[in-house]
């Protein structure tokens, strides 16, 4: 009944696309879920936080500041893109990010460990985060 589609953050390493490319490859994709499943409503979550990884020593190198700013920069260009894709009823778009930032700002490690990949605790606020809108979605 409804498609849950969160991707995007793999494409913003040094290598990878524009905030544009990746926002309209998620397009894409939406538009083939519909027409291939046109009863299929389709829930675009924003392309989560990703913050600074720590490296062997347990610091946070200025480079991954540098590359975790620049990757927030296309993050946060990409999800205003997927913003206009909700249409009030077949797509829908839910910007859920607020509930993996603490109070500084900054992803706590104690949901994200490396600072991209959610552990049990982030998986929670996730479902948690989405359930209302899945619940309104199924109905």
């Amino acid at each position: 009944k409804v498609t849950v589609l969160m991707l995007g953050t793999n494409n913003t390493g040094a290598t990878g696309n524009t905030a544009a490319e990746i926002a309209a490859a998620d397009k894409k994709i939406v538009q083939l879920i519909r027409t291939k499943i046109p009863g299929t409503k389709v829930l675009v979550l924003a392309v989560f936080p990703r913050g600074a990884r720590k490296d062997k020593d347990g610091k946070i190198p200025d480079a991954n500041i540098t590359d975790a700013a620049r990757r927030t920069e296309i993050i946060n260009a990409v999800n205003v893109e997927l913003a206009k894709l909700d249409d009030g009823q077949n797509v829908r778009f839910l910007d859920i990010n607020a509930v993996f930032l603490g109070q500084d700002g900054k992803i706590p490690f104690s949901i994200m460990p490396d600072q991209l990949h959610p552990n049990a605790a982030g998986y929670q606020l996730w479902a948690d985060a989405m359930k209302p809108r899945l619940t309104e979605m199924l109905k």
